[in-house]
C-alpha cells in the first residue's frame, strides 16, 4: 500500500478533560517569533504546551474517540505535561517522520509517542524513555483460513502495518506481508479479504477483538513473545525532558496511576508489562 508520508499534518489537542480537534497544515517549531520556551526548567519547542508526535489511529494507545485524541500512551503523556504544568497537544503525521527522528529534530515535537518497540537501529536516531509496556505480536486470521499458528501463515496472503516490527517479524519469518499504512487499513484489509491474517502487536488485536463482529470472524491464531518493549522517543541528548518522562513513569507504577490506566485502555492487568528494567534499554 503506497504510504503516504506528504500527506497534511494535523495538530489534535490531548488534554484528558477538554481534548479538541484542530486541524492545520504544517508546524510551528518555535514560540512567537522563535524564540524557545521552558516549563519547570524543560525546553518546549511551543509554548504553554507539550508537543507530541504520533501515527493515528493505532488503538488502544492512540486514537480518536468521540472527537479526542485519547488512549493509553496518550494519558501516560497527560502526566508529564501536568508535572511541567502545560497541556499536551498531539500532532499526527507518518510514522517515518518521527520514527527516524526527524520531527524531534526539526523542532516540531518534543516527543513521540506511538506503542514505539525500542530496538538498537532506531537508538541510533533518537533517545528513548524507561521501558513502559512489553508487547508480543499476534496473528489474526479470518476464522474460514484454516490458519492456526504461525507456520500456518507460509503460502498464504499475510498483512502487516507499514514501518512496524511486526511487518519486519513478519519479513524474518520469511514471509512478504502487504503493507498498509495505518492499523484501521489493516483491519479492513483483513475485513475485505485483501488479506487471510494479519501480523500486529497483540494489544491491538485485543482492542479489535471488543468488536462482535470481528470476534466472530476472527481468532488469534497465535501470539508471540518477541521480547519488545514500548517507550517514548526523544531528540538525542535532549536530557531534561527525558528525565521529566521518566519520573513521570516512575511516579505512576508507584502510586497506581499507571494500573488504572492499564486497566483503562489495554484490559486487566499484567505485572509483566510494567516490569521492564530500564537501565538495559533507556
Amino acid at each position: 500500500m503506497k504510504k503516504v508520508f506528504g500527506r497534511r499534518t494535523r495538530i489534535l489537542a490531548a488534554t484528558t478533560a477538554t481534548a479538541g480537534l484542530l486541524l492545520v497544515a504544517g508546524c510551528s517549531s518555535d514560540d512567537d517569533g522563535g524564540k524557545k520556551t521552558t516549563a519547570n526548567g524543560v525546553e518546549l519547542v511551543k509554548g504553554g504546551q507539550l508537543t507530541t508526535c504520533t501515527h493515528l489511529p493505532y488503538p488502544p494507545f492512540q486514537s480518536e474517540i468521540d472527537g479526542k485524541v485519547q488512549g493509553f500512551d496518550v494519558s501516560l503523556v497527560d502526566l508529564v505535561a501536568k508535572d511541567l504544568g502545560v497541556k499536551q497537544v498531539v500532532l499526527d503525521q507518518p510514522f517515518e517522520n518521527f520514527k527516524t527522528g526527524g520531527s524531534l529534530n526539526s523542532g516540531q515535537c518534543d516527543l513521540a509517542a506511538a506503542g514505539m518497540t525500542i530496538t538498537d537501529e532506531r537508538k541510533k536516531n533518537v533517545d528513548f524513555s524507561d521501558p513502559y509496556f512489553e508487547a508480543t505480536q499476534a496473528v489474526l486470521a479470518d476464522k474460514k483460513s484454516g490458519i492456526s499458528s504461525l507456520a500456518g501463515l507460509k503460502g498464504k496472503k499475510v498483512g502487516a502495518q507499514a514501518q512496524t516490527t511486526g511487518e519486519e517479524f513478519a519479513q524474518s519469518k520469511g514471509l512478504n506481508p502487504v503493507s498498509f499504512e495505518s492499523s484501521d487499513a489493516l483491519l479492513n484489509g483483513l475485513r475485505t479479504g485483501q488479506v487471510k491474517a494479519v501480523v500486529i502487536d497483540y494489544p491491538v488485536v485485543q482492542g479489535w477483538l471488543k468488536n462482535k463482529a470481528n470476534a466472530d470472524a476472527f481468532q488469534v491464531a497465535d501470539n508471540i513473545n518477541t521480547g519488545e518493549k514500548y517507550g517514548f522517543t526523544l531528540k538525542k541528548g535532549n536530557t531534561k525532558l527525558l528525565e521529566a518522562v521518566n519520573k513521570a513513569l516512575a511516579d505512576a507504577k508507584a502510586d497506581g496511576t499507571y494500573k488504572k490506566l492499564y486497566e483503562k485502555w489495554i484490559g486487566p492487568y499484567d505485572e509483566d508489562a510494567a516490569s521492564a528494567s530500564p537501565s538495559a534499554t533507556s
